[in-house]
């Protein structure tokens, strides 16, 4: 069985010890908070992630999943040690990598026996290479440490199955002999024909994000088509379906919307376009995502405005904080860049996430309300806005709705209902190219 460190206990690094150790190896997931380390190792998570908690819980009982507040102890008894730490845009798209090169130097000081270490963390092309300096420059020859950088492809809301089921393991490593071990680890994916793409560092590194920067890319698309769609009279949900059944296109990422946001999408697109200008190869398609986004969500504003030209006396329900559904993580969610706006030009807002609305009151505080469900959150509201996609916003009680709300207007940002049947009801309603 494979001795496995994980080290951070945030989202990826959580995902990732879990499912290692479902996988088979004995991991210990290390990180310095200890009272996240706390409530983890009595088998409660503090983020919202569907049927992580239940498989760290099952793992824990089996006895191949434990936690430690030992960073250096964690070190020392592992074969394998996963870096898995948060590395945050900063502006103009650099990437803070000081937690990451904190943990490889501590490593490198900390060990007793020759290591592998794999950089899980998502990271500019040429960390890889500035990690294995760092440890070759602590270890002092005393022993091997060996560096692999091994991307992660995990959706918030799916991260379990992403984890279980990946389309393809990549790997960046310089030396082959290394292989051999990461073979031994993922084992049970391969074994199930999961693409395995071996190449070296950078290679590695940018698959990651080219990935994310496309998957942006075609958010984007499909929200400027929107916008065409408004001004032309056609239907974006008909272009988009369209669009999908092209297998040169897909149906993926083709849902418009207020923009894309969370962690992962808008700092990998930064980055990449950092490095680019850095290097003088810049990328126009990539500079114009990043533009086009932040051009999405004041159009979702403005449509709030054309309904309601003076805001300072409307009062609005809205449903959605996180960036999308399945998920309480609303870090760069366009929902905070539409209720900052809406706040600035005088609206009062009530607020309703199913998840989120935790962190909700992190960001406002008292400057809104907080509704208990749906229906409280839209009674005696001049209209309601929908900004997240959750499942339950999908099967509102629209005869409650209407007896409950002041004004009939709805503001659909996510596209989830059919415009005839809300006018039938009685409703305004305002959807994004639609």
């Amino acid at each position: 069985m494979n001795k496995i460190a994980v080290i951070g206990a945030g989202h990826v690094g959580l995902t990732t010890a879990v499912g290692l150790s479902h996988l088979g190896s004995y991991v210990v997931c290390a990180d310095i908070d200890k009272e996240k380390i706390g409530s983890l190792t009595e088998g409660r998570i503090s983020i919202y992630e569907p049927g992580l908690e239940a498989m760290l819980k099952q793992n824990i009982d089996e006895g191949r999943l434990a936690f430690s507040a030992d960073v250096q102890e964690a070190i020392q008894r592992a074969d394998v040690i996963f870096i898995a730490v948060g590395t945050f845009g900063e502006n103009g798209g650099d990437t803070d990598l000081t937690a990451l090169f904190d943990v490889a130097q501590e490593i490198a000081e900390k060990s007793n026996t020759d290591k592998m270490v794999v950089i899980k963390s998502t990271v500019p092309p040429g960390t890889s290479e500035k990690v294995k300096e760092i440890v070759d420059s602590f270890t002092d020859n005393k022993y091997r440490i060996n560096i692999v950088t091994n991307p992660e492809f995990l959706r918030e809301g799916n991260a379990v199955h992403d984890f279980l089921y990946p389309e393809r393991i990549v790997i960046g490593l310089e030396d082959s002999c290394l292989t051999e071990t990461m073979h031994t680890i993922y084992q049970p994916l391969i074994a199930r024909n999961v693409p395995l793409i071996i190449t070296n560092y950078r290679t590695a590194e940018l698959i990651k994000y080219s990935a994310n920067s496309f998957l942006a890319m075609k958010v984007t698309f499909i929200n400027e088509i929107a916008r065409l769609c408004d001004v032309l009279g056609a239907d974006v949900e008909i272009v988009a379906d369209a669009l999908g059944k092209d297998s040169r296109i897909g149906a993926q990422y083709l849902q418009p919307g207020p923009g894309y946001g969370g962690s992962c999408l808008p700092k990998d697109t930064e980055s990449l376009a950092h490095i680019s200008r850095e290097r003088k190869m810049p990328l126009p398609i990539l500079e114009a995502v990043i533009e086009s986004n932040q051009v999405q969500k004041q159009y979702a504003i403005q449509k709030v405005k054309d309904f309601f030209p003076d805001l300072k006396r409307i009062s609005l329900g809205v449903l959605g904080v996180s960036f999308k559904p399945n998920t309480d993580d609303v870090r760069e969610s366009p929902s905070i860049a539409v209720i900052h706006q809406l706040l600035r030009e005088g609206a009062t807002l009530t607020l309703f996430d199913p998840q989120a609305i935790h962190h909700a009151r992190e960001i406002w505080g008292d400057r809104v309300r907080y509704g208990k469900d749906e229906y409280e959150t839209v009674t005696a509201k001049d209209g309601m806005i929908i900004l997240t996609g959750w499942a339950a916003f999908q099967n509102l009680d629209f005869d409650k709705i209407y007896r409950r709300i002041k004004g009939k207007v709805i503001f659909d940002f996510r596209n989830l209902y059919n415009r005839g049947e809300m006018e039938k009801r009685g409703f305004s309603y305002v959807a994004i190219g639609k």
